[in-house]
């Protein structure tokens, strides 16, 4: 096994020399590049130590180690994160899923498939439409995320209108405890209510309560090709409206976007796709026979005030129509260096979320590109500022905290579907009344007495007595 020099070497060293020297890692190049996630402004350390283990076994045993020399475990799937729940506290160790990456069974006469946590979810997706199935959840990053990361942040995507988040689909779990423990939940059956549903406890718990080991997924059958509807209008008050219409006549929707015009820039000078508007919405169906709902769009957008409404029943001309949608955030960056919030509010308060952040910009002299899931009011303000200047990140900050108070007071969470980590457990505090916050710790302790698992992301530490 590769040895650093220093304490950390040493407690490493001795903790896990048993273990297989593939499965530990201590070189710096190694454990700088599992240090953190992409989130920003949030504090990150050095671990001394990388742990890589290849099967449930042995990620036990890392545990069992790690709980018996008192190290921290931050568990680590592809790294993609935007709420710094994989960065590593000093001393810690990294256990990374990347080994623990095959796809076990897919059932289709059962529409059950059994994964790893490594397995890239865009190569399950692929994998269950190989027989004619399909697993929605499609977070932005679904090319390179994992099962296990979508499930510890019960991840979301641009489908969760129709389909849902991860946690609608996971039927059962695998986990090892902290002390090395391995416990089972949920099942395979369509059904079950058997004891308490300890894996809707354990999905979005961030790697707090659990390592996650293995995962059983809910399938459906493969729905048809989409039909697409883009709108743009000349404010943003029409498509707030025509957001509200769309959710009030109950529009049977597979995807409903919305980028303002601050993200319609940046997209535009990104990809040079003439776009010019205020706002757009981007519509999806796939309903079998789609003609009548795509007309209903169109009437509705219309209505609202669209300045232009394009349509397509062709899947291929629909994923042309969607790449303004998924350049959002790669056109941001490339403005500056970047913080990416994620709040939701009631689908009614889209339009006020969006013109109350566009007044935090103005106030705060920054640019704030919004985009997001105005299908289920998840919205994604993404703020620009330059990180050499003490002014700009202290700005930075303030419009942070000024767009996640304000989803709060439009009756909002502070998270849709990034997860709480640790750039958001203090608001967490301020989400959650106490009661609730006693049994959030009250579960904490009942997994993890020693807390070693994940400190510090989603709850904040009590403090002392």
């Amino acid at each position: 096994m590769p040895r650093r020099g220093g304490q950390g070497a040493a407690l490493t060293s001795t903790a896990f020399g048993h273990l297989p020297t593939e499965v530990v890692q201590t070189g710096p190049d190694v454990v700088a590049g599992f240090a953190h996630d992409e989130a920003q402004l949030v504090e990150r350390a050095m671990p001394v130590a990388v742990l890589s283990p290849r099967t449930t076994a042995e990620v036990a045993d890392c545990l069992r180690a790690a709980h018996a020399a008192g190290l921290a475990v931050v568990t680590r799937g592809a790294g993609t994160g935007l709420a710094g729940g994989a960065n590593a506290p000093a001393g810690s160790v990294v256990l990374s899923t990347r080994r623990l990456d095959r796809i076990v069974s897919i059932d289709v006469e059962e529409r059950v498939a059994v994964v790893q946590p490594g397995v890239i979810t865009a190569d399950l997706r692929a994998a269950v439409a190989e027989v004619g199935l399909f697993y929605p959840p499609d977070p932005g990053s679904v090319a390179i995320s994992t099962i296990g990361g979508n499930v510890a942040t019960n991840a979301g995507g641009m489908c969760c209108v129709k389909y849902g988040v991860t946690g609608d689909y996971v039927l059962g779990l695998e986990v090892a405890l902290a002390d090395g423990r391995v416990l089972r939940t949920g099942r395979r059956t369509v059904k079950g209510v058997a004891g308490y549903d300890l894996t809707s406890l354990l999905v979005g718990s961030e790697g707090t309560l659990g390592v996650i080991t293995e995962v059983t997924l809910r399938l459906r059958p493969a729905p048809p090709p989409p039909s697409t509807v883009v709108a743009t209008f000349a404010d943003l008050q029409g498509a707030g409206r025509a957001v509200e219409r769309l959710a009030a006549d109950a529009v049977d929707l597979s995807l409903l976007e919305i980028l303002d015009a601050t993200t319609l820039a940046a997209v535009d000078a990104h990809t040079h796709m003439g776009i010019d508007a205020a706002a757009m919405l981007l519509v999806q169906t796939d309903l079998p026979e789609a003609r009548a709902t795509v007309e209903a769009v169109r009437s509705i957008c219309d209505a609202a005030g669209a300045v232009d409404v394009a349509l397509t029943t062709d899947a291929t001309e629909g994923a042309q129509l969607l790449e303004a949608r998924r350049q959002a955030l790669p056109a941001l960056e490339r403005l500056g260096d970047w913080l990416l919030d994620d709040v939701c509010v009631p689908r009614r308060a889209v339009v006020d979320l969006v013109a109350g952040i566009q007044r935090v910009a103005a106030d705060e002299g920054l640019t704030i590109g919004v985009f997001g899931h105005a299908g289920d009011g998840n919205m994604h303000p993404t703020i620009i500022f330059d990180r050499r200047d003490p002014a700009g990140v202290a700005a930075a900050h303030r419009a942070f905290d000024a767009i996640t108070a304000l989803a709060l007071e439009l009756g909002g969470t502070v998270t849709g579907e990034h997860g709480v980590g640790r750039l958001k457990s203090g608001w967490l505090t301020r989400e959650l009344d106490p009661v609730a916050l006693d049994v959030h710790h009250a579960v904490k302790a009942a997994f993890d007495p020693d807390g070693r698992l994940n400190p510090g992301s989603v709850l904040s530490p009590l403090p002392e007595p």
